[in-house]
């Protein structure tokens, strides 16, 4: 078996597992809240939801301190689901701002390909409908 046959079996074993998670997915806030940003109204919110990670990565100062004064082991768990979400928040602000970029560079694109459109016909561009799509 060749190496992009496995990585093509892995792809298609990870696609499995999101789309079987999925319901449960939506119960955990920072998946909703990256969902919410990565809609095309939403991609401007990227920045301020960085400031998200900052009760995260309280929470991993005050749990890593318990933990260090005797406090359970099991507190491990909820220190890395914490770490884990404070870097979510945080790889969300750089990513919504990439996605920002693309989405109004198409739509540039687009404005440009419906204004040279209607100067070839000899209309106004303000007559051709552009679909810009969304608000920004």
């Amino acid at each position: 078996m060749f190496l992009s046959d496995r990585v093509r079996r892995r792809w298609r074993q990870s696609e499995n597992t999101a789309q079987n998670l999925e319901p449960a997915r939506r119960l955990f806030p920072t998946n909703r809240i990256r969902d919410a940003v990565y809609t095309r109204r939403g991609l401007k919110w990227g920045v301020p939801a960085m400031l998200l990670a900052a009760p995260y990565i309280a929470a991993v100062k005050l749990l890593s301190d318990h933990i260090e004064q005797g406090g359970p082991g099991w507190l491990h768990l909820v220190v890395l689901l914490c770490a884990w979400n404070a870097l979510k928040m945080l790889w969300l602000g750089p990513m919504s701002l990439i996605a920002l970029a693309r989405v109004r560079y198409r739509e540039h694109v687009q404005r440009r390909a419906a204004r040279r459109e209607a100067e070839s016909r000899g209309t106004t561009p303000d007559e051709v409908l552009v679909m810009a799509g969304g608000a920004s």
